[in-house]
């Protein structure tokens, strides 16, 4: 039997929780939710509120790589432990706003003239951050500087970017981000973004910053190039957690957006999830509702659907916040749980014409989280109708889409903020990565490391040095054209009569290395593809 207007009316007031200070409303009413579940996970959060202390004091948080999870210093570094590390992040936060201080009056420039645009080249949170911010914060009539993304090492993307950029190469900064300074993708995309200004008789270094940890290939990099300036990551903050610290706070400032209000927001947010009391604790209930959705396992995906278009960004941010921390093989003890909660979204109400129709009819597997924004627009608005405004019927569009879903018995979390402001979307990153280590904490995972990323890294590598032995093959034997069996034979035969090559990699590599005429690979068409051979 569905509830009456007056159930869901009492079910709104007891379960809806209001968090002024960090500027946000949680209403957690159509969640299949009762005061007993929520009682239920009295001692397992008394567990997760201690953990997530222990890590704020600066405990090992990743036992296997021995480094601190401190992202959350980032917004009161007097929470740091040592007075070094604490220095060191008001250094950087006042470097930051100096070097941007610095561009935004022409002391710091290209080499023609005061920059007008910024290129920030990184790959998974060294992007994703700062696109999202740069999105939700960003405005064309006001952002002293432009922003483009290189994210990933796709050529025709990069290409796209370039060809966007234009003739301004020489006022266009590159924020080159990677902690490691051994990413591929990004080293990938600054050594085509150094190419492009070469092409146009431009210096590269003189036009680009490093963002990396001291010491590291980047940093050296740079240091021996003489860039304009470096700005630290540390090891203790992750990429999917490290928009408040220089890689996102630097192309954030560059574009002109109040980074003190974004950290602000964050530090707002932080104090209200360290309270003990799962029912004060905004990232508590949300932690909780995850965990009773998804029956500890993850069995429901989480679908993020923000009602406006500056959010856009906002639920591929969190796939990555969310399911590269949440999704794990093993647990703590390490038994093999397999772990995760599926992320997708888009914005409302493009979804009313997308995929909201499987959300009110299909599958069940899911629970919504709708980011609700009162303010509509910062002047007036026109009506469409009498006494009716195209913000209204956004807003309308929300609550049917919520109402529709709950009465097929789908369920939703709405968060509801005043207006996208600096201030807000600190808070609400703040929300997400406290929510995620609580949750991590409930399920008995780590989420702060994550080893089937390196796996897969460990795997592309491979397949590129077996690249460069299959043109090695066929350099040596020029003239001549071989199926992928028969490159397989002959490199396993070179490599030693123990080794086994996987032909239909190789026949994967041919293909592309063919279908790319400066690659020098030629191919001769058989009646079926893999019976294709390969020559130079």
């Amino acid at each position: 039997m569905k509830d009456t207007k007056q159930q869901l009316w009492e079910r709104f007031k007891r379960f809806c929780f209001e968090f002024p200070p960090a500027g946000f409303d949680l209403d957690i009413s159509r969640m299949h939710i009762q005061d007993e579940d929520l009682d239920s996970l009295r001692e397992p959060f008394e567990h997760a509120f201690r953990a997530m202390a222990d890590l704020e004091r600066g405990a090992i948080a990743n036992p296997d790589e021995n480094r601190m999870v401190g992202h959350y210093w980032l917004r009161a570094p007097e929470l740091a432990p040592g007075a070094g590390l604490a220095q060191s992040i008001r250094d950087t936060l006042r470097n930051v706003k100096t070097f941007a201080a610095d561009v935004h009056r022409g002391v710091v420039r290209g080499a023609k003239g005061a920059f007008r645009k910024a290129l920030l080249i990184g790959i998974g949170g060294s992007a994703l951050g700062p696109q999202f911010v740069a999105n939700a914060l960003g405005h064309p009539k006001r952002d002293k500087l432009e922003m483009f993304f290189f994210d990933n090492t796709d050529p025709d993307g990069m290409d796209r970017v370039l060809a966007r950029i234009g003739d301004d190469l020489g006022r266009t900064l590159c924020i080159v981000v990677s902690k490691s300074g051994g990413t591929k993708e990004t080293r990938n995309g600054m050594l085509e973004a150094a190419a492009a200004y070469k092409a146009a008789g431009l210096d590269f270094s003189k036009h680009a910053v490093a963002v990396t940890s001291a010491g590291s290939e980047l940093d050296k990099h740079a240091v021996a190039n003489g860039w304009i300036a470096r700005f630290p990551m540390w090891d203790w903050v992750g990429g999917r957690t490290s928009e408040l610290s220089a890689v996102g706070l630097l192309p954030a400032a560059l574009q002109g957006i109040d980074i003190d209000a974004m950290l602000e927001g964050a530090r707002a947010c932080d104090e209200l999830t360290r309270v003990a009391e799962v029912r004060r604790n905004p990232a508590a209930l949300m932690a909780a509702v995850w965990y009773l959705a998804g029956r500890g396992r993850g069995d429901r995906n989480l679908v993020v659907l923000p009602y406006k278009d500056k959010l856009e960004l906002f639920s591929k941010y969190l796939q990555q916040l969310i399911m590269e921390s949440i999704g794990k093989g093993l647990d703590r003890d390490g038994r093999v749980v397999n772990q995760g909660i599926t992320v997708f979204g888009n914005k409302g109400s493009t979804d009313q014409h997308a995929y909201v129709q499987q959300l009110r009819e299909g599958r069940n597997d899911f629970f919504v989280t709708f980011i609700e924004v009162l303010r509509d627009r910062e002047g007036s608005s026109i009506e469409v109708e009498p006494q009716v405004t195209s913000g209204d019927y956004l807003q309308g569009f929300y609550l049917g889409t919520r109402s529709a879903l709950y009465d097929n018995e789908r369920q939703s979390v709405t968060i509801t903020i005043p207006e996208v402001t600096p201030f807000a979307i600190g808070s609400l990153i703040a929300l997400f990565e406290r929510t995620v280590g609580l949750y991590a904490s409930l399920i008995n995972i780590n989420a702060y490391h994550q080893p089937g990323v390196e796996a897969g890294k460990k795997a592309a590598t491979d397949v590129i040095k077996l690249q460069k032995l299959l043109l090695d093959f066929l350099r040596t034997n020029p003239g001549k054209a071989f199926s992928a069996e028969e490159i397989a034979g002959g490199l396993a035969t070179v490599a030693g009569k123990d080794v086994r090559v996987d032909p239909e990699v190789l026949y994967k590599l041919c293909c592309h290395l063919a279908a790319n005429p400066d690659r020098g690979v030629r191919v001769e068409k058989a009646g079926k593809g893999v019976d294709s051979r390969f020559g130079m």
